[in-house]
């Protein structure tokens, strides 16, 4: 089934998990629709050539038009809890270094990821969906913000974000169990003071490959498969 998560656009959001047939849109609501690409699901390497289906991780975040970060509506469980499995140490700063950064929340050991011991709150959080994924939007008022979505697999190297690129290099990633190909970022400007109920997010460019920044990269000309993790973002007004 897929799931629906209910959220105000407030920096003290509150969200929970609904199914989808408990979910009522209200006037004015919004629908933020994830629509899962051919490339949704990876295979992460277990042992013994045993492969297991990844989907990714992603956020999805608002911002002012200046791109300051206004609050998170959504980030999957493995970044928000640092809940990786057998990580041994590795923070994964490379998964989602764009929305890191940009929420600009720096941790004690100077990273910009959340912790198990100071985790994102429950309600922004949850395990990365399978398939499609719905989050509806409730605003208070009308407004203009822009809206990001960052999307990202561990191990998805390719012929020039290679598993031994080496450290240091514009092309290390993390290292063999690293990205591989760098997060991407989709952007959309909403303005709910129009009269439109349609927005497509558009891929802006890829995030920092080690995650050692917030910056974003405009050239794609070297990113192949990840390009195919989502198929579109759309936002509906309701």
């Amino acid at each position: 089934m897929r799931k629906l998560l209910l959220i105000s656009v407030l920096l003290s959001a509150m969200v929970s998990s609904c199914s989808k047939d408990e979910i009522e849109f209200q006037n004015n609501d919004l629908k933020i629709k994830i629509i899962s690409g051919d490339n949704w699901l990876h295979d992460f390497p277990l042992f013994l050539g045993i492969n297991k289906k990844n989907p990714p991780q992603f956020a999805v975040w608002l911002t002012d038009l200046d791109t300051n970060y206004v609050g998170t509506i959504f980030c999957t469980h493995k970044i928000a809890r640092e809940g990786w499995i057998a990580n041994k140490g590795n923070r994964r700063k490379e998964a989602l270094p764009f929305w890191c950064h940009n929420r600009g929340v720096v941790y004690s050991d100077g990273l910009y990821l959340p912790t198990k011991s100071n985790p994102l709150v429950d309600g922004l959080t949850g395990a990365t969906p399978t398939g499609d994924y719905f989050i509806k939007v409730s605003p208070t008022q009308n407004s203009t913000y822009l809206i990001f979505a960052e999307f990202n697999h561990s191990v998805d190297f390719n012929s020039y974000y290679k598993e031994n690129s080496p450290q240091g290099s514009f092309y290390f990633s993390g290292g063999g169990e690293g990205s591989g190909q760098p997060a991407l970022v989709y952007c959309a400007r909403i303005d709910l003071n129009l009269a439109r109920d349609y927005w497509e997010l558009q891929l802006i460019g890829h995030s920092s490959p080690d995650g050692s920044n917030g910056n974003l990269y405009a050239n794609l000309n070297e990113i192949t498969s990840a390009k195919n993790i989502v198929s579109k973002v759309i936002v509906e007004r309701k």
